[in-house]
């Protein structure tokens, strides 16, 4: 087979067809951060793929698909979770019906709706709302729902691999939906034995919750364990 290369500054990145597998993951750039392949497709079984090998899709609409595996890597682990004083009295205070897997298709549109200040646009295109569609109605994909007055007002997402979790996106329409949703699905997560959640990049909310960043062999060698016990 042979194999197809674009030219970047930082280097040559593998172009991919429906049948290429992804390179090492020793060729991922690292600069832009961790970009390993170009191209591809969106199916459940190249998602998969890429996911238990520490890889995910990130792209802006117009883009070909882009694969990613970031060093160092953001995580946190579930077991260590840590909630504020402000954000726990929220969450006693029981300000929303907190939901899992009741409206995966609303909260993944919600999360490419919604502006966030420090991006102009959505990298949750179309075709990625099709691919993690699917990935929930095989079992893979979850969502976390935060509803008020029965209006969905905030939520994340993200997959679930035997004992490993990938978090992908979030949003809130009320103050404090998202973060208060976020800590109902990591305390979940700890009861499913979940050893590790993907946070992929460094944000300071996620810093908040307890992730930090680790060195990406570090990663690779702690989801490999865990993605061993996948039984979807």
């Amino acid at each position: 087979m042979q194999e197809h290369y674009y030219p970047l500054p930082g280097g040559p990145v593998r172009i991919l067809d429906t049948t290429t597998p992804f390179p090492p993951l020793q060729q991922a750039l690292k600069e832009p951060n961790g970009l390993i392949a170009i191209g591809g497709d969106l199916t459940a079984d190249r998602l998969l793929a890429a996911y238990r090998q520490g890889i995910f899709p990130w792209f802006s609409p117009g883009e070909p698909i882009l694969w990613w595996s970031p060093d160092p890597r953001m995580v946190l682990f579930p077991a260590t979770l840590n909630i504020g004083r402000s954000l726990r009295k929220v969450i006693q205070q029981q300000p929303f019906d907190i939901r899992f897997n009741t409206a995966f298709e609303a909260v993944i549109n919600a999360c490419a709706a919604t502006p966030r200040p420090d991006q102009p646009g959505t990298w949750i295109t179309d075709e990625i709302i099709a691919a993690y569609t699917q990935l929930h109605r095989l079992g893979y994909a979850h969502s976390v729902e935060a509803w008020q007055h029965g209006q969905l007002v905030g939520g994340c997402y993200g997959v679930k691999i035997g004992r490993m979790f990938y978090g992908e996106s979030m949003f809130h329409h009320v103050s404090n939906a998202s973060k208060v949703a976020f800590a109902h699905l990591v305390q979940w997560l700890n009861t499913q034995q979940v050893g590790m959640i993907d946070c992929q990049m460094h944000t300071p909310l996620l810093a908040s919750f307890g992730a930090y960043e680790i060195p990406r062999d570090q990663f690779i060698a702690q989801l490999n364990m865990l993605v061993q016990d996948d039984v979807t």
